[in-house]
C-alpha cells in the first residue's frame, strides 16, 4: 500500500491517518513508540549531515524524536499549517514561543483574560527581560488599536477566553495585525477542530494545550504550536530545544495521537451536552449569569455562530448568585463544588470526565485581584468542563449540589 497525502481528506480521516507512516518493518497498526534519548549513526559523516539538517533523521530527543515528529505532522495537517511543534506542556510551548520570538524592548498586546499560567509569564517572567505586555479587551478592536506601540511585535489572545468565555473576532484582529505587521497568535485550546480553524481566519500561530481536548482522556500532558515552517523552526531552535528544553515525552506523543483519533466524535458530544447544561443553568435559581457562546443571551452569540462551524464547545462559566441561601457568592460557590458527586473538582478540562473549578481560588489565583475583576473573574465565577457522561446525570448532580448548600 502506498502512502497518501491526507491534507485534502476529511477531518475524521486526517485525525486517524495523518502524520503516521505505515510501519514497513513489522506492519504494526499502531505507530511504534521511540522511547530513546539518543540515536546512533553509522559514520561521523552521517551524524554531521543529520545535525546540520542536510539529511532527514534524529540525533537527540530533546531536539526531535520520531514519535513527536509524527504527532507534529498530524497536528499540522489537522490545523492546515505548514508545520507544527510539540512540547512537554501547553505552558512549555507558550513560554518557548515568547522567549524565541521576542527580545528585550519588544511589546505584546494580549487579551485581558487568558489562562492563569500565560498571565503569570506575561506579568512576572517577561518584564525583567525587558518585554512588556498591555492587557486589553480584544472584543473591542478600538482598544486593541489604541494599545499598539511602535515596539509592539505580537497580538495574543484566546479564541474563547479562559474562564469568562468571551469570544474575539479573529478576522478583525487579523486585519489589525496585518496593518501593524504584528505576529498574530491564538490559543485555540477551548475550540479545537472541528469547531474552529484559526489559520483560515488570518492567524499566524495556533496554540494548543494538548493535555485538554486533543488528548481528551486525562492521562497525558503536552502542548503544541502550529504555523509556518519558519516560525516553527525558530521556536524549536531557540525555545523548546534550548531555553526551555521542554520536549514532549515519546510515550505522551503516542497517547495524544491515540486520543486524537476520536476528537471529532468527542467534540460533538461535548458540545451537545454543554448546550443542554447551559440552558439548564440559565433557568436555575442559583446561577446569576451563564457564559456560553451557544446561548442567545451571550454577548457574542452572533459572532460565535459566524466563526464556529462545529458547535460552541464544552466549556461553561457561570456566576453564582450573591446571597444565595444567605451565603456570599464566594462561599456559596465553594460549598456548591464541595457537594458535587459525579463532577470532579479539578483545574484541567477537555477530558471524558466532567471537571469543575473556582478560578478565583484555583486556576487564576496568581492573577492580581484587580486584574481578575477587570476581566470578569468574580468571586462567584465557576468554570465547568462538560465531559462525556450523560447530560441528564450531570444536571442532576448540579441540582443536588445546589440543594445541599
Amino acid at each position: 500500500m502506498s502512502e497518501l497525502d491526507y491534507r485534502d481528506a476529511g477531518l475524521e480521516t486526517r485525525l486517524v491517518h495523518a502524520g503516521q507512516p505505515r510501519d514497513k518493518e513489522y506492519g504494526a497498526l499502531a505507530s511504534p513508540i521511540y522511547q530513546t534519548s539518543t540515536f546512533r549513526f553509522d559514520t561521523v559523516q552521517d551524524a554531521q549531515k543529520t545535525i546540520a539538517k542536510e539529511r532527514p533523521g534524529h540525533a537527540y530527543s530533546r531536539i526531535t524524536n520520531p514519535s513527536d515528529w509524527m504527532l507534529e505532522q498530524k497536528i499540522a495537517v489537522i490545523e492546515g499549517t505548514e508545520d507544527a511543534i510539540v512540547a512537554a506542556s501547553g505552558l512549555g510551548i507558550i513560554g518557548s514561543l515568547f522567549l524565541s520570538m521576542l527580545q528585550s524592548g519588544d511589546h505584546i498586546v494580549c487579551g485581558e483574560c487568558v489562562y492563569g499560567g500565560t498571565s503569570f509569564i506575561l506579568r512576572e517572567n517577561l518584564p525583567p527581560l525587558g518585554i512588556e505586555t498591555t492587557f486589553v479587551d480584544t472584543t473591542d478592536p478600538a482598544d486593541v488599536e489604541a494599545a499598539i506601540r511602535p515596539e509592539t511585535k505580537m497580538l495574543y489572545f484566546e479564541t474563547v477566553a479562559n474562564p469568562v468565555m468571551t469570544v474575539t473576532d479573529t478576522e478583525a484582529m487579523s486585519r489589525i495585525a496585518k496593518k501593524h505587521s504584528l505576529k498574530l497568535v491564538v490559543d485555540n485550546t477551548f475550540m479545537p477542530p472541528p469547531l474552529y480553524y484559526p489559520v483560515r481566519h488570518g492567524v499566524d500561530i495556533v496554540i494548543h494545550s494538548l493535555t485538554k481536548y486533543m488528548n481528551g482522556h486525562g492521562d497525558a500532558v503536552g502542548g503544541a504550536a502550529a504555523g509556518s515552517k519558519e516560525d516553527m523552526a525558530m521556536i524549536r531552535a531557540r525555545g523548546t530545544s534550548r531555553v526551555t528544553g521542554a520536549p514532549l515525552a515519546p510515550f505522551n506523543a503516542y497517547m495524544i495521537m491515540r486520543g486524537l483519533k476520536t476528537l471529532s466524535l468527542r467534540m460533538q458530544r461535548h458540545c451537545e451536552s454543554a448546550l443542554a447544561i447551559a440552558e439548564y443553568l440559565e433557568d436555575s435559581e442559583y446561577a446569576q449569569t451563564v457564559h456560553y457562546p451557544g446561548l442567545k443571551s451571550h454577548p457574542q452569540h452572533a459572532l460565535a455562530i459566524r466563526l464556529f462551524d462545529g458547535g460552541f464547545g464544552g466549556m461553561i462559566a457561570f456566576d453564582f448568585k450573591e446571597g444565595y441561601r444567605g451565603y456570599s457568592a464566594f462561599d456559596a460557590s465553594c460549598r456548591f463544588l464541595n457537594n458535587l458527586k459525579t463532577i470532579g473538582i479539578g483545574v484541567s478540562l477537555g477530558d471524558a470526565e466532567s471537571l469543575i473549578e473556582h478560578p478565583a481560588s484555583m486556576t487564576h489565583l496568581s492573577v492580581p485581584r484587580e486584574a481578575r475583576e477587570a476581566s470578569g473573574i468574580t468571586d462567584g465565577l465557576i468554570r465547568l468542563s462538560v465531559g462525556l457522561e450523560s447530560a441528564a446525570d450531570l444536571i442532576e448532580d448540579l441540582e443536588q449540589a445546589a440543594s445541599h448548600i
